[in-house]
């Protein structure tokens, strides 16, 4: 069985900006992504609200910085066949980063993070696949707007940076915003059908990665 782990933040967690909750468990796009490639391959959902690639964020009793947090994870759920990482849009908070590039540099930390990890029994590291999200979107959610100010053309640099990254280490690499796109009711995350049809197109790349028929 081919294991995976789906690292990220709300997006993978499944906020739900309509609800001020969480999408249904059939609803999270790693829930799609292991229905889409069944038994034979078992997927870990590792999303906490608020994470960043590589910066610290005080507002919660989560630590939210993804650089730190990371080996602890890979360790728990050691070996690993691929590892999913989609992050970055907290790194656009201006009193986090602010900036695309950025998160262009804690992405490769996080790369190199994984693919130097002390693995038990001498396991080989896993595939890396980057994904950027979707591009942040104009918003009437005044608080939203004004936490992420600037934020919507930062954004757009990210599938730029992370595909530059993704070449430079040899990582699979996925523009998340070619088949989804920000709800306007917060300009961040993502509705169901959004949140789902990320997890359809990962299937497809996550696929051909581990070597897995159709």
């Amino acid at each position: 069985m081919k294991t995976i782990l789906c690292y990220g933040d709300s997006l993978t967690w499944g906020y739900s900006a309509e609800k001020l909750g969480r999408h249904d468990y059939e609803d999270r796009w790693p829930s799609v992504l292991q229905a889409e490639l069944g038994s034979a391959v078992r997927v870990i959902p590792e999303g906490l609200n608020g994470r960043t690639t590589a910066y610290d964020d005080h507002l919660a009793d989560a630590d939210r910085n993804g650089a730190r947090i990371l080996p602890t994870v890979l360790a728990t759920h050691d070996p690993l066949d691929l590892v999913i990482i989609l992050l970055g849009t907290n790194d656009l908070k201006p009193f986090i980063c602010g900036h695309a590039i950025g998160s262009k540099q804690g992405i490769e930390r996080l790369v190199e993070l994984t693919r130097n990890h002390a693995y038990f029994f001498d396991a080989p590291p896993p595939a890396v696949l980057l994904v950027s999200p979707p591009p942040l979107c104009e918003t009437d959610n005044a608080d939203f707007a004004e936490m992420f100010d600037g934020g919507i053309a930062e954004s757009k640099k990210l599938a730029v940076h992370y595909s530059q990254v993704a070449e430079l280490y040899k990582c699979g690499f996925f523009d998340a915003g070619t088949v989804a796109r920000t709800t306007p009711v917060d300009g961040i995350h993502l509705d169901a059908e959004n949140t789902r049809a990320i997890g359809r197109a990962l299937a497809l790349v996550a696929r051909k990665m581990l070597g897995l028929t159709v």
